[in-house]
């Protein structure tokens, strides 16, 4: 019975890990991300770079989750790395609402065509001070 279960919640887990990646490809491929963020950033010939960065960071951090991976860094290297992700992370939100023009949409509904940058300033601000809200005092 105990093999059963295990056999069920193995194929389960595969089950998910399927859809949850080939969420993650649909989402790349369909939008055109990773070409829209090469274009935003200007390193067309880095391209190569960007999709294997995105591919083994999937594979690496899979692994390290699925293995329970920890490791020991010094503060200075974490704020590094964290850095590094929110600068990635900022640069895929910024190339997805280019995408799919949520900002010029939006701004052009509220009659606010002409505070765009405003708007875009406070959603920044917002984003930076919610983060640093939720680090030093949550």
């Amino acid at each position: 019975m105990n093999v059963l279960i295990d056999v069920v919640q193995i194929f389960i887990g595969f089950a998910g890990g399927l859809a949850v990646g080939s969420g993650m490809v649909a989402f790349l491929v369909v939008l055109d991300i990773i070409p829209r963020l090469v274009q935003l950033t200007k390193s067309i010939g880095m391209i190569h770079w960007y999709e294997n960065a995105v591919v083994f960071g999937s594979v690496f951090f899979s692994l390290a989750d699925f293995y329970s991976f920890q490791a020991s860094f010094s503060p200075i290297s974490t704020a590094f790395v964290g850095l590094l992700c929110g600068v990635f992370v900022g640069l895929l939100a910024a190339a997805l609402t280019e995408v799919i023009n949520v900002l010029p949409v939006l701004a052009n509904r509220m009659g606010m065509g002409s505070y765009i940058i405003w708007l875009l300033m406070a959603m920044i601000f917002g984003k930076v001070f919610g983060s640093l809200f939720e680090w030093l005092f949550y």
